[in-house]
């Protein structure tokens, strides 16, 4: 039997602020989000018969492993700015605050995506690539990122 491909999917969720430098909305004041992000990765399920992982593409705590620390443990409960917002605001929320993260691009749905793509990317098995994330910012709001448009 040929060995089938198959994606697999976990799902994570995370509380982050933001600030969108130079925006023309309310989005330009800091607010925050609950985020959920779907990572789905692809492979083909393993084979060797002595492996404790047979049948899996990958272990989801594996997955969940990979995920948690180059993303959701990074950014939970954060406030993500803007490099280019004032070096005194910058300043000022360090000293008052523990989780504030610095970003050379804006801090956007669509921006933070591909970020976090190249994120948990890094890190996957060679014989799993990933496929898909979406990020959902609202309810009815989400970015989305394919590898094949990538």
């Amino acid at each position: 039997m040929k060995s089938p491909i198959i994606r697999i999917t976990k799902e994570f969720k995370f509380e982050m602020a933001h600030a969108l430098k130079g925006y023309d909305g309310p989005c330009k004041n800091i607010h925050g989000h609950s985020y959920e992000l779907l990572v789905t990765v692809l492979g083909t399920p393993i084979s060797d018969l002595s492996s404790p992982k047979l049948g899996m593409v990958m272990d989801f705590g594996d997955l969940k492993q990979i995920v948690r620390s180059t993303v959701v443990d990074v950014f939970d409960h954060a406030l993500v700015l803007n490099s280019r917002m004032s070096n005194n605001l910058i300043d000022s929320l360090k000293q008052n605050f523990e989780k504030i993260i610095i970003l050379d691009y804006q801090p956007t749905s669509e921006l933070m995506i591909a970020d976090f793509a190249q994120r948990i990317s890094n890190e996957l098995p060679n014989n799993v690539k990933l496929k898909y994330l979406l990020l959902r910012e609202t309810v009815t709001s989400y970015a989305e990122w394919y590898s094949d448009d990538n």
